[in-house]
């Protein structure tokens, strides 16, 4: 435990120096009686401010100054009921409950003990000074336990930053893996095709080509861009063109069923990486010609299945489709996977959002 009272407070706490100042007012004090309490005062302003610039794990030596100078003037100022209660007050901030109780009893018994040697004249001494001093070291534990909570909460506050921005890194990750990985495939594919088309010296059709490619590569550079903000895209029906426009382009014969549904922008854009995925997946690695997708409701769920004629090959699963499985279950969906004639990939999801 390691805490620090609050700066700006520690003028306005010696207004309760007013006890001790109060019988300079009524009782008649020779010269030296003065000259004492003024030295005292000094002396015990000078432990107080050490003892509230330190740290609580540094506090109890000021303190023990500040409990000697209040049993040194107590017999002749009985207002050192007020020093005593700083003391007390330092004590519940800065220690431990068990160190607590038994500085607490230590310094009540000086009281006691300065009460009943008859070296205090004022008979209220007593019965005044114990539950002021035990009254205010209770308030030393309030702030000693409203610190300890506000630091709590200031350490929570900052591991939920801390989880957020790695929680906003995996995404990025994912994000960056998705959009790249089915990028790269298709810039790879339509220069591969040029390269061939320039070989047969048809030049018009490579140019195209080439086109095609350059655009690809901007929208890749677009979609970088904007995952550092969160995902854009332009909706679900358009990005089921594009991604059909590729396969088609990659050498396979495409045929989508079902009717696109409308999804909220959330789950939209995760059935959209998703499906990019699974697309370049089929690029990269099917050895088939075609492709179906299907979306099918049914009892308030969507279903999409994507499947090809290639020959289906067992696969151990890489960082994509961990990463894809993981997408998918925070929106309550699940990704199963087919090896049997060709691959099949069906994607299960509630079409609400899961409570």
């Amino acid at each position: 435990m390691n805490l620090r009272l609050e700066q700006k407070m520690s003028w306005v706490y010696l207004l309760n120096l007013t006890l001790f100042l109060a019988p300079l007012l009524f009782v008649p004090y020779q010269l030296w009686h003065y000259a004492a309490m003024v030295v005292t005062l000094i002396g015990f302003l000078y432990c107080y401010f050490v003892a509230y610039r330190q740290n609580s794990s540094q506090m109890l030596w000021p303190v023990l100054g500040m409990v000697v100078i209040a049993t040194l003037i107590a017999p002749i100022n009985p207002g050192a009921i007020s020093m005593f209660s700083f003391a007390g007050f330092f004590i519940g901030f800065a220690c431990t409950l068990r160190l607590y109780l038994l500085l607490m009893a230590a310094l009540c018994a000086i009281l006691i003990t300065l009460d009943v040697t008859g070296l205090i004249l004022w008979p209220y001494f007593l019965l005044l000074g114990l539950p002021v001093v035990i009254g205010v070291s209770l308030l030393g534990r309030v702030e000693q336990q409203r610190q300890l909570r506000l630091r709590q909460e200031q350490q929570s506050h900052d591991e939920i930053k801390q989880l957020g921005a790695m929680v906003e890194r995996e995404r990025i990750g994912r994000d960056l893996h998705d959009i790249l990985g089915h990028t790269l495939s298709s810039i790879i594919l339509k220069a591969d095709l040029a390269e061939k088309l320039l070989a047969r010296q048809q030049a018009e059709a490579a140019q195209q080509q080439l086109s095609e490619l350059s655009a690809i590569a901007r929208d890749a550079l677009s979609q970088v861009r904007q995952s550092v903000s969160g995902f854009k895209h332009k909706g679900l029906t358009a990005e089921v063109a594009k991604l059909l426009s590729r396969l088609r382009d990659a050498g396979f014969q495409v045929e989508l069923s079902g009717e696109i549904p409308q999804l909220d922008s959330r789950r939209e854009t995760t059935v959209i990486l998703a499906l990019t995925e699974l697309v370049t997946n089929i690029m990269r690695h099917s050895q088939g010609d075609s492709c179906q997708l299907g979306f099918m409701q049914n009892n308030h769920r969507l279903q999409l299945q994507l499947t090809d004629n290639g020959k289906a090959a067992a696969f151990k699963e890489g960082n994509g489709l961990t990463g894809l499985r993981q997408r998918l279950a925070a929106i309550g969906a699940q990704l199963t996977l087919e090896h049997g004639s060709g691959f099949r990939a069906i994607i299960d999801l509630p079409l609400q959002e899961p409570l």
